[in-house]
């Protein structure tokens, strides 16, 4: 059944462009419901306002999904909600942007449409295909992963989580301390009271946190990256160049303190011949976007072959 809910879901991710497919819409909702309650106020701040915040969702669908008896709607559930948390409306639209620009000879704005990536997911600096690399990992291949291994509710726990990241403006992958975001439209705050912003495009909520809340989001997402990005890594040997790529693997295998995502793009990297013009900005990208698609199609090649065979189902 995991199998089918995936196809199903790759088909429908880019044909179903209704906001009420997109996660982010009720992310939003979400925020905003969880920041308007009075019950919360009590505890904003503390790490229970964290924990909750992280798996209320998670506890519903779960919940949910124990409560449903019926095999098919258990699936229909499943599916929908995988539909939601698959893949990025806004990292494929900046994909083609990019692109178009590329394409016309307008090197400043396609590098305008780079760093606004990188600024909107909340990545350090990295080059455009470096960047869709991780992202691609983010929203196709872990959540594949994730729902394989946990079902509904890992999926929704894990998108949760990188949504969270993602609107910590101020604190990304390549830092380890708290960093909140100011807005003149707020009133100055004592640096103790201070809390993290989630910034929406219509509206603007506090994230729930500790004090050292951006680091201990970033640990957990750490420890979650950890096996699948090797796993993914090593899919990306074999759809690409094997023996170029076996040392780089090996050597980042072992190493616990290097990030996730530099040892994903570093792999990907070796695992695909990038020769080209390096006047030429969109070579890269497409190159390695045709290389993650081959270890997107190898990933539901296993899964269809575990499932076969019983292993999973």
């Amino acid at each position: 059944m995991s199998l089918l809910s995936l196809l199903i879901a790759l088909a429908a991710e880019k044909s179903l462009t209704s906001s009420l497919w997109r996660f982010d819409y009720y992310y939003q909702k979400y925020a905003s419901l969880f920041q308007r309650n009075k019950n919360s106020s009590t505890f904003k701040g503390s790490t229970l306002s964290y924990t909750v915040f992280l798996l209320l969702p998670v506890a519903l669908i779960h919940g949910l999904l124990l409560f449903v008896g019926d095999g098919l709607l258990h699936f229909i559930i499943s599916t929908l909600v995988l539909i939601v948390c698959f893949g990025c409306f806004t990292t494929r639209h900046s994909y083609k942007q990019y692109l178009h620009a590329a394409f016309r000879g307008e090197e400043t704005t396609s590098e305008m449409f780079h760093q606004q990536l990188l600024q909107d997911k909340n990545l350090p600096s990295m080059g455009f295909g470096q960047a869709l690399i991780w992202l691609n990992y983010r929203y196709y291949i872990a959540i594949m992963l994730f729902f394989t291994l946990f079902g509904a509710a890992g999926v929704v726990f894990y998108r949760l989580l990188t949504t969270v990241i993602e609107q910590q403006n101020g604190c990304s992958l390549d830092q380890s301390e708290n960093s909140p975001h100011n807005d003149n439209q707020y009133e100055a705050e004592p640096e103790s009271n201070k809390e993290e912003k989630i910034i929406d495009e219509d509206d603007k909520f506090s994230i729930p946190s500790v004090s050292s809340g951006c680091k201990n989001y970033h640990n957990i997402l750490f420890y979650l990256d950890w096996l699948p990005v090797r796993i993914t890594s090593f899919g990306y040997m074999f759809v690409g160049h094997f023996s170029k790529a076996l040392p780089m693997w090996l050597e980042s295998f072992f190493d616990v303190k290097k990030p996730t995502h530099e040892i994903l793009t570093d792999v990907a990297q070796k695992s695909e011949d990038i020769m080209v013009d390096k006047d030429d900005c969109t070579a890269e990208p497409c190159l390695l976007v045709r290389l993650s698609k081959r270890n997107v199609l190898l990933l539901l090649a296993t899964i269809a072959t575990l499932t076969l065979f019983g292993v999973i189902r």
